[in-house]
């Protein structure tokens, strides 16, 4: 199986100059020892919002929408009571995504606390009294 390694910029920009110039895919592919199937990926790409560059992302995907995010804090936030173990339910029943609990209590721990209280965070217990 063929290595596969990313393109830099400097060759994306190379590639959809001679596309933009009036090279076909195929002659471009050839001259660069680049396959056909990636040409017309890239050219479809800058056809569609006029970006070449690579989309970064680090670290693991996330489970959860956006949309299923605000689902959680705004169940959270009218069963104030409910644990997150029941609100992993009832997002796995209503969007049919399933979450574990651990995900639930982050979620709902960054719905309710701004960044800048979450250095402030303690537990409450013998060494740590409770604030009121």
């Amino acid at each position: 199986m063929a290595q596969r390694k990313h393109l830099d910029d400097f060759l994306r920009g190379r590639i959809i100059g001679r596309l933009e110039f009036g090279r076909t895919q195929l002659e471009v592919s050839e001259e660069l020892g680049i396959a056909q199937s990636v040409i017309s990926r890239l050219w479809q790409r800058f056809q569609d919002d006029g970006n070449v560059s690579r989309c970064y992302s680090t670290g693991r995907p996330r489970v959860t929408t956006p949309n299923e995010d605000r689902y959680l804090a705004v169940t959270a936030k009218r069963n104030r009571r409910s644990t997150a173990s029941d609100l992993s339910r009832q997002l796995s029943s209503a969007t049919g995504t399933t979450v574990s609990r651990q995900t639930v209590y982050r979620r709902s721990l960054l719905t309710y606390y701004s960044t800048s209280d979450m250095g402030k965070l303690r537990p409450a217990g013998r060494f740590y009294p409770a604030r009121g």
